[in-house]
C-alpha cells in the first residue's frame, strides 16, 4: 500500500491568524477542509496531494500526512508504539531524515529527549528490518517525521514539507525587521486588492509585499522557487508526479496588461535590497522602484487602487517620539495624495496608529512574529465623492 496513493488525514499549518487565508486557499485548490482550527486546517487526502500543497500555497508552514494516532504516557510508550511502526517502507535505510515534535506531556521537560525516543525507535526498527540504519539530524534537508504529543494523546505524521512553507524561497536579503513571505501574501489577500489596479508600497523595505503583490496578480506559485521538498526522500517517491505539479505552475502564470506595482523607500540600500529580491523571484519588471520618501510615492490618478505600507511600530526599530510624527504623516499623504484608494498600515503599535488620525473601516488581526498587530483598512474618499468623509476622524 503507497501513501502516495492512499488517502489519509493531512493537516496544513500555519502561523497563528493565517488559517482564514489558507483555508480560502485549500478551497481554491479543490481540496475540502473537514475542520479548521488557530493554526491550520485538516483535509483527507495522499501524499501526492500533499505534493499539489506545497507547491501552491502561499499561507501554509508545514503539510504533515499522519501516520498513526495512539495514547502515550510517556516515553517509553512513544519509543514503543513508533518502534511498531514499518518504518522501512517509508525511510530508505541509507537514507537520512529529522525529527521535529510540539509536545506539552508532563513527564516530559525537554521536548528534544521525546525527539531522541523517536529517532531511537526508527532507527532500532530499521536496523533490525534492513540491517542498515539511515542517518539522522537536525537538518531538514532529507525526510522529515513530526511528532505532535498532547497530555497522553499522541500523534505521528511525515512532514512532507522539510523547510517551512512560510519562507517562499525567492528573498535572498531580508533587510532589517523583514516581515515573513506567508504573512505578507495574507495580508495582501486580507486587502480589497483585484490584482490589476495599482499597488504601491512605500517604505517598502527588502520589497516582500511588493514582490508577494507581483506574484498573485500573475498566480506565479511558491513552489518555482523550491527544488527540496520532504516528499522527496520517502520509499516510492516518482519524481514525475512532482514535475508534472511544477509544470503545472507554468502554465498558471499569466499576464496582466497595465499592472502598475510601485515601491518605494527612503534608504537607497532597501530599494536596492529589494530591486534583488524582485530579480531572484522574476517579478523585478512588473515592480516600479523608487528612493523617495514614502510622501513622495508615486500614487497614479485618477483611478482606484491600494497603498500598503508597514511602518516601524517602535518596538524593534526607531523611537516613540520620532515615529508619531512619521505615522501623522502618513495620514497626512493617504488624505492628500491617496484619493480613491484603499489605504491600509500593518502595525503592531495601536498607539501609533492613533497618530495617523484617519478612522479604519477594518481592523484585521495578525501575529508579526510573537508581536501582536494590526492590518488597518481606510477607505479614502477622492474629494467629490463625500467631502465630510475627507476629515480626520481620530480613533
Amino acid at each position: 500500500m503507497s501513501l502516495y496513493t492512499t488517502k489519509g488525514a493531512i493537516t496544513v499549518t500555519c502561523n497563528k491568524r493565517l488559517t482564514p487565508f489558507l483555508e480560502q486557499e485549500v478551497k481554491e485548490l479543490g481540496f475540502v477542509p473537514e475542520e479548521t482550527f488557530v493554526t491550520g486546517v485538516r483535509l483527507n487526502g495522499t501524499i501526492n496531494d500533499c505534493i499539489r500543497l506545497n507547491l501552491n500555497l502561499r499561507c501554509a508552514s508545514q503539510v504533515l500526512y499522519s501516520l498513526k494516532k495512539f495514547e502515550a504516557q510517556d516515553a517509553d510508550d512513544i519509543y514503543r508504539e513508533l518502534k511498531s511502526y514499518p518504518w522501512e517502507t517509508l525511510l530508505k535505510p541509507d537514507g537520512y531524515f529529522s525529527i521535529t515534535s510540539n509536545v506539552l506531556n508532563e513527564t516530559i521537560n525537554n521536548s528534544m529527549f521525546a525527539n531522541l525516543r523517536v529517532k531511537d525507535a526508527i532507527v532500532d526498527r530499521m536496523r533490525e528490518k534492513t540491517g542498515k540504519r539511515p542517518s539522522t539530524g537536525a537538518e531538514l534537508s532529507g525526510a522529515v517525521v513530526n511528532l505532535f504529543w498532547k497530555n497522553e494523546q499522541a500523534e505521528v505524521f511525515i512532514d512532507t514539507s522539510g523547510e517551512s512553507l512560510a519562507r517562499h524561497g525567492y528573498r535572498k536579503i531580508p533587510g532589517r525587521a523583514p516581515m515573513l513571505e506567508a504573512l505578507a501574501a495574507s495580508t495582501i489577500l486580507a486587502s480589497r486588492w483585484d490584482r490589476q489596479s495599482p499597488f504601491i508600497n512605500p517604505m517598502c523595505g527588502s520589497g516582500t509585499v511588493a514582490v508577494e503583490a507581483a506574484l498573485i496578480a500573475t498566480n506565479t506559485r511558491p513552489g518555482l522557487f523550491r527544488s527540496n521538498y520532504g516528499f522527496m526522500h520517502l520509499v516510492g517517491y516518482i519524481d514525475d508526479v512532482y514535475q508534472e505539479e511544477r509544470g503545472l505552475l507554468e502554465k498558471q502564470i499569466i499576464e496582466v496588461p497595465g499592472l502598475k506595482i510601485i515601491a518605494t523607500d527612503l534608504s537607497e540600500q532597501a530599494v536596492s535590497n529589494a530591486r534583488k529580491n524582485a530579480r531572484a523571484a522574476g517579478v523585478e519588471d512588473l515592480i516600479e522602484f523608487k528612493v523617495c520618501d514614502f510622501a513622495a510615492s508615486p500614487v497614479p490618478q485618477p483611478g482606484t487602487g491600494v497603498v500598503f505600507m508597514n511602518p516601524e511600530y517602535g518596538l524593534r526599530l526607531g523611537e516613540i517620539s520620532a515615529l508619531e510624527e512619521t505615522y501623522a504623516r502618513i495620514g497626512d499623504f493617504m488624505k492628500q495624495k491617496c484619493g480613491g484608494y484603499f489605504g491600509y498600515i500593518f502595525t503592531g503599535n495601536l498607539d501609533l496608529a492613533k497618530k495617523i488620525g484617519l478612522k479604519a473601516k477594518r481592523r484585521i488581526e495578525f501575529y508579526n512574529s510573537t508581536l501582536d498587530c494590526r492590518l488597518l483598512e481606510y477607505e479614502l474618499y477622492a474629494g467629490t465623492r463625500d467631502p465630510r468623509k475627507q476629515q480626520a476622524v481620530t480613533e
